[in-house]
């Protein structure tokens, strides 16, 4: 990035600040209109919710005040590349995100997609993305070369679903039949389900209360309240049960 990009972006800063929330939510509104594909990737209740839009107003924020020096934000960019990696985020699908990212700017802010402005957030964007797409790399390769491990999605059957004072317990086991990694208690896997009526899958993660083991995964689902139909724990509550099928990314 060149000294201009720098302190353009940062003159942008007070307006993120402002109306960052307002500007991340038109851009999954927008971004999700044009590649509805992508509503198999990102979490819609947390759309809705306005949780996803919160988080990356933030992000975008933090990254445009540490421009300079993107090294000050690397706790939050171990973050992210988990959450990315969990949910098999591809490379190819920043040059989306990017793309639909600079036009928000442009159409939020009222400036032209030719000004110095979008180039210098353009700029700013590829670099973040490469060092993001660079961390992840890393982190599939390390995932599938895990005893048991994998990258992306691999198919589990549910076993077995037991009632629980706040829910249900839910124990899964690889469709394949072959060795499933361990996983350590606080470490979390993603499991995406099928949302009844609209011909689309969701993603949610769940942590572990206690150590994994025994080739399966076993874990607690709450029902959650003021929610709407694309949580994914009330789908799985209401609607599976053993036999059924989920798609589910390596512990992390």
């Amino acid at each position: 990035m060149t000294p201009q990009h720098i302190e353009l972006v940062k003159s942008t800063v007070p307006v993120l600040r402002e109306n960052g929330v307002a500007l991340t939510s038109y851009f999954y509104n927008r971004m999700l209109n044009n590649n509805p594909d992508l509503k198999n990737v990102f979490n819609l209740d947390h759309q809705s919710t306005g949780r996803q839009p919160r988080a990356l107003a933030a992000a975008v924020l933090a990254y445009a005040e540490h421009i300079e020096n993107p090294s000050v934000l690397a706790k939050a960019i171990e973050h992210i590349t988990t959450k990315h990696v969990s949910l098999d985020i591809k490379p190819e699908q920043y040059s989306i995100v990017g793309e639909n990212l600079l036009h928000s700017i442009s159409e939020v802010l009222n400036v032209p997609m030719e000004s110095d402005l979008i180039a210098a957030w353009k700029a700013a964007y590829l670099q973040l993305a490469d060092i993001l797409i660079g961390v992840e790399k890393a982190k599939y390769e390390a995932l599938a070369a895990e005893n048991g491990g994998w990258a992306g999605w691999r198919g589990f059957s549910i076993s077995n679903v037991e009632e629980t004072e706040a829910g249900k317990r839910f124990t899964l086991a690889a469709q394949d039949g072959q060795a499933v990694t361990a996983a350590e208690a606080g470490q979390y896997i993603s499991v995406k389900v099928k949302v009844p009526g609209h011909g689309i899958e969701q993603p949610q993660q769940y942590k572990f209360a206690a150590a994994q083991g025994n080739n399966q995964f076993v874990f607690d689902v709450k029902p959650e309240e003021n929610h709407t139909e694309y949580s994914v724990s009330n789908i799985l509550l209401s609607h599976y049960k053993a036999g059924d099928a989920v798609q589910v990314s390596a512990p992390l």
